[in-house]
């Protein structure tokens, strides 16, 4: 039986981790959780596991949630770090949305877990960081991602010098037939529309500037070893082939199912069995048709600004997620427009000082000025009028 902490309880791979937890009693107990603000979907979860202790970000929340609850409750960025090592855990499912799953990575990790990964900013922003902290403790590290879970499979039982390149697929999101002026006019109903994938506001915004398949090409890199010329992305609007990796013999094999996170999550948490999802099993004839589309980085810059950032390394992937964060929050509540969104970063990228071997406290500090940096901007330069 494995025992798990799960950062991120709340949120939609939190909660999808939760029912996988619940099919499998005999397999799964929960020792920690942790939610940004939601303590009333918390305190449901709390009854329905046991956990031994809680963590809630919003320090009001916590304390309110501490008057009713029976287990122990945290509170803030501390109170999170501490469900990331509690003694009880061995696993540690990372779902936090953004670069706040820093550090609980970190402090899991310095404490011999193993980590299922949801958090894309962990690998974007301090994937030195972690990779070397992971070398030394020999851990177990699991992508949760359908792209990466697709390339852990495909190359399972295969010798990685072997590998030729990896192609990551992407829907294209909403917007991927409109030309540059349509996109002026987007708006944040308009970007939360993903044709293929039900997933937080947050994610839904970087899915549909393709920032989010920028950072799932800087995780890849980390987490296979491989570098980015030999990292490629292609459209793929009915999100059926999650991920293709080829051989030095020119073969390819891809792994395909519907979309549905419940498959990559479960398999991080049980590899290397496999068992039974209630994912609907994939008819290729349903299915009728797979198209793949060369990526157009000229309307969708946040992906060439995302390979350029993890090539120049150092500190510059942690500048463009933090710039991210604060650009994609503006537009969440209508501050800028939806073609800021790739300005603010692409100012920020080229603001970021050079630094070529990071510490975890110089990138979580580049994160902090970053963000600063980029709400000056937004407030002075790219704020909508009332």
């Amino acid at each position: 039986m494995k025992t798990l902490s799960l950062l991120g309880s709340t949120g939609s791979i939190g909660t999808q981790t939760i029912e996988i937890v619940r099919r499998y009693p005999s397999e799964f107990r929960v020792a920690g959780l942790t939610t940004n603000a939601k303590i009333d979907v918390l305190q449901h979860q709390i009854g329905l596991l046991k956990p031994e202790a809680v963590a809630v970000m919003d320090e009001a929340k916590a304390e309110e949630l501490e008057r009713k609850a029976t287990v122990a409750v945290y509170k803030g960025m501390e109170g999170i770090r501490k469900i990331a090592r509690l003694e009880q855990a061995d696993t540690v499912v990372n779902a936090l949305v953004g670069s706040i799953g820093i550090e609980p990575t970190y402090d899991a990790v310095m404490h011999g877990k193993n980590i299922a990964l949801a958090n894309k900013e962990t690998l974007v922003a301090a994937g030195s960081v972690i990779v070397e902290a992971i070398g030394k403790k020999g851990i177990s590290f699991m992508p949760i991602d359908s792209e990466h879970s697709a390339i852990f499979q495909c190359l399972k039982g295969e010798r990685m010098k072997e590998l030729k390149s990896i192609t990551i697929t992407c829907s294209g999101g909403p917007f991927r037939d409109l030309s540059p002026r349509e996109m002026a006019g987007v708006t944040i109903t308009d970007a939360l529309k993903h044709p293929t994938w039900k997933m937080g506001a947050k994610i839904t915004v970087d899915s549909s500037t393709w920032m989010n398949k920028g950072f799932e090409v800087i995780e890849a890199h980390w987490l296979f070893g491989i570098p980015y010329e030999r990292i490629n992305v292609v459209v793929h609007p009915q999100s059926i082939v999650h991920s293709l990796v080829e051989f030095s013999d020119s073969s390819v094999i891809a792994q395909l199912g519907w979309p549905d996170m419940t498959i990559p999550i479960q398999y991080a948490l049980t590899h290397p069995q496999r068992l039974p999802t209630p994912a609907r099993p994939l008819d290729m004839a349903e299915a009728q048709k797979l198209e793949f589309l060369a990526p157009d980085t000229e309307r969708f810059p946040c992906l060439a600004y995302a390979y350029g950032a993890g090539k120049a390394g150092g500190i510059v992937p942690a500048a463009m997620n933090a710039a991210n964060e604060v650009a994609v929050q503006a537009f969440i509540k209508g501050e800028i427009g939806y073609l800021d969104i790739p300005e603010i970063i692409r100012r920020m990228m080229d603001a970021a000082p050079t630094h070529s071997h990071p510490s975890l406290q110089t990138i979580l500090d580049i994160d902090k000025g970053t963000k600063e940096k980029a709400q000056l901007l937004v407030e002075n330069d790219f704020r909508r009028q009332a």
